[in-house]
């Protein structure tokens, strides 16, 4: 490949952003230009550093990404998207499709997911490099490329039902909350919950802080990102 990848960061949350920054340079072939917590800043950072692909949030405060996608194509811009977001209505993935987004990752994610998605990403544009027509077997394999070969990735053991019910109590609490006190509105041990509030830690979707109650030792208390 003729140059890294330029990859343009799209997320309102800042910690999140970070996070999203550390999966990109751990990958060969890719490089952050640039990050964007609005989509107007976003519009403007497209136009100024020209990046080859959008990891682009949905839900930001002044636009919807997929109105954004919408702005890009209707101003003649053919970067590449990938939907980094936690929005998977039907609607909204169709949509998606339509508009040309080559991935779409739903949060919280692993590093294993991610990397998948972009190095089939990086296959599928190599596969257009120096080649001016392509046969039905070249564009069959191309589009074959975008698509990944296991399963999505929530770590081994993480169910799916389960995190959406860790994710709703820190969504939904009004301070930082313990793995017991998770464990208790979800109904699971305290040993799980705290397996399920590290994985979001590490997907950049929630953050912990020390809680000293007294005498003994300091428990960690959990709180959601966004």
């Amino acid at each position: 490949m003729s140059g890294a990848i330029r990859v343009l960061i799209v997320e309102d949350e800042p910690l999140t952003a970070e996070a999203h920054a550390a999966y990109v340079a751990r990958l060969d072939g890719f490089t952050v230009v640039g990050w964007a917590a609005t989509g107007r800043a976003m519009l403007a950072a497209v136009a100024a550093e020209q990046p080859d692909l959008v990891l682009l949030d949905f839900d930001l405060p002044d636009a919807h990404g997929l109105q954004l996608v919408r702005a890009l194509r209707s101003a003649g811009s053919a970067v590449d998207v990938i939907a980094v977001t936690a929005a998977r209505d039907a609607r909204g993935v169709k949509n998606a499709i339509a508009l040309g987004i080559v991935q779409y990752l739903v949060k919280p994610f692993s590093f294993r997911t991610f990397a998948e998605r972009l190095t089939t990403y990086r296959e599928f544009r190599r596969r257009f490099e120096d080649r001016r027509t392509l046969t039905q077997a070249d564009i069959d394999q191309s589009l074959g490329s975008l698509r990944p070969t296991t399963p999505p990735d929530h770590e081994k053991g993480i169910a799916r039902e389960t995190l959406d019910a860790v994710q709703q109590v820190l969504v939904r609490a009004t301070e930082a909350a313990s793995a017991s006190e998770v464990a208790e509105v979800v109904g699971i041990s305290r040993v799980t919950a705290r397996r399920y509030l590290e994985h979001l830690i590490a997907a950049g979707q929630a953050g912990k802080d020390v809680r000293h109650s007294g005498p003994g030792r300091p428990e960690y208390a959990y709180r959601w990102l966004r």
